[in-house]
């Protein structure tokens, strides 16, 4: 199937064709199934970020802060790891650069 270049904003939950639609972080060339995946994994970021601002305002006492960050987390990761894979290399340098791809160092891709 045919690639397209992507733009995506895992800030603003969007990923478009258009690269002036909208401000974005990143560029990546998927095909259309792969824009939609990443599409559903930053839904399911928004769901967890909600979920868990609920532990921040009304934290358990035995509840560790991390505890209530770690879906959300897992769920950002996940959306990162599919950007990466399918970002050109400047685009790779860009996220190691940024710090944002910390967490890929073990990610082979």
């Amino acid at each position: 199937m045919d690639k397209h270049k992507y733009y995506v904003s895992v800030h603003g939950r969007s990923i478009l064709l258009d690269k002036g639609a909208t401000s974005y972080e990143w560029e990546i060339e998927a095909t259309p199934e792969q824009a939609q995946e990443i599409s559903w994994l930053m839904g399911i970021v928004q769901e967890k970020e909600e979920k868990a601002f609920l532990g921040y305002v009304y934290p358990w006492p035995d509840t560790p802060e991390r505890v209530v960050n770690l879906a959300y987390q897992n769920a950002l990761d996940d959306v990162y790891k599919m950007i990466y894979e399918l970002c050109s290399e400047e685009t790779r340098m860009q996220m190691r650069e940024s710090g944002v791809s910390a967490f890929l160092h073990s990610y082979d891709g």
